[in-house]
């Protein structure tokens, strides 16, 4: 099976080192941020540093200045962490070694656009507004997401693309000294905790036939026997409904699909309106399409009939490739992705049954998170685990 290893830039720049170690894996490709959100991020192997502090999301290449000249949003430049062109600095290196480099885009995760615009953030029935998440139905958002894919995705030698949280964004995000899990709100309670009612959305629901006031008061009072503990709010898509009724949650998940859907189409149509012939577009994706998250929640037959194919979380299992799997066509790349840091809760030493187990519910390719992050001895039980792949 073809192999990527994810990869920042600051794992390779200084470190001459980095794309031969990456290449002696037994990987064939290499998956590299091209725009990425805020993060820290260990390095064990580089020569000047170990801690890598990302301060903001940022692209880690110089923008387009004529593209975004006069826009608002737009993107971020990166500060030292990833200075001048550092992906294009990565790529060649990684490239240079034989290895075959993808662009790795976030796109709807940006907590710096948030701070300094408020109103594009999803604001909750509360109206608490969540700024490492933008409302994807604003047209600006949109139009800046947009750009964005095309810009990020498509860097030179680029073969192809991962678009990562190219969705809806929602209260489930690991932000900095996160406090929220003190109530197991479960994935109902995530969905009506991760609804939007800024003024586009509020009109967004008004065309599905709900008054926006009413229901965000029923968002609020569906919510709160969990608040006390005394009402589970599990159950998936079934439990939301018995917690909002299920007209109105219908309604609302008709409008974020849509939203989802169309973003997902305009972004895909521009990266490939930019980019070489060849260029291979995949997005990371989760087959429940309420979900909200870096794995954007997708239908499977749209999304399939839209990219080239999809990056699927199988860490712990590989259940969520099987809807991707029915609805694929020949040539379809279902990659499973599988973390191989042992410190975040991966299993390198598992890697050859976990992808065997994969590639049997349909998966045609593996993905690695993250090369960078893995210890050496990590690292060697994935060297070990392709080997026996191989």
């Amino acid at each position: 099976m073809k192999t990527s290893a994810f990869l920042y830039p600051w794992d390779v720049c200084g470190d001459p080192d980095a794309p031969a170690r990456v290449a002696d894996l037994g990987v064939a490709q290499v998956t590299l941020a091209a725009a990425y959100h805020s993060t820290r991020a260990l390095t064990p192997r580089h020569p000047r540093h170990r801690v890598v502090t990302a301060e903001h999301a940022a692209v880690l290449y110089p923008p387009d200045a004529a593209r975004w000249e006069g826009r608002s949003p737009r993107p971020y430049e990166a500060g030292d962490w990833a200075p001048g062109d550092a992906y294009g600095e990565a790529a060649a290196a990684l490239a240079d070694a034989g290895l075959e480099v993808h662009t790795w885009v976030v796109l709807a995760h940006n907590s710096r656009l948030g701070a300094e615009h408020p109103h594009t953030c999803v604001v909750n029935a509360y109206g608490d507004r969540y700024p490492w998440a933008p409302c994807i139905a604003q047209p600006a958002t949109r139009a800046y997401l947009t750009d964005l894919a095309a810009e990020a995705a498509v860097r030179p030698g680029a073969h192809g693309t991962e678009l990562e949280s190219l969705g809806w964004y929602g209260l489930a995000h690991l932000h900095a000294h996160d406090k929220t899990g003190g109530v197991a709100l479960g994935d109902a309670g995530q969905y009506l905790m991760s609804l939007c009612f800024c003024p586009d959305c509020r009109a967004g629901y008004a065309a599905q036939g709900l008054d926006a006031d009413p229901l965000a008061a029923a968002v609020r009072t569906a919510l709160e026997p969990v608040w006390r503990g005394a009402a589970p709010s599990d159950g998936g898509w079934a439990g939301v409904g018995k917690l909002l009724g299920a007209a109105p949650a219908n309604a609302t998940r008709a409008w974020r699909e849509d939203r989802a859907r169309t973003l997902q189409e305009a972004a895909v149509s521009a990266v490939r309106a930019a980019a070489p012939d060849g260029f291979q577009v995949l997005l990371h994706a989760d087959p429940v399409s309420h979900h909200c998250g870096a794995n954007a929640g997708v239908d499977p037959a749209h999304i399939l009939s839209v990219a080239d194919g999809v990056v699927v979380p199988c860490t712990g299992g590989a259940g969520l490739l099987t809807p991707f799997a029915e609805q694929a066509a020949d040539g379809t790349v279902l990659a499973a992705n599988l973390t191989v840091v042992s410190g975040m809760g991966g299993s390198p030493r598992t890697l050859a049954a976990d992808a065997a187990r994969a590639q049997d519910l349909g998966a045609s390719e593996l993905r690695l998170y993250h090369a960078g992050l893995a210890s050496d001895g990590d690292l060697e039980e994935v060297r070990a685990g392709l080997t026996s792949l191989a």
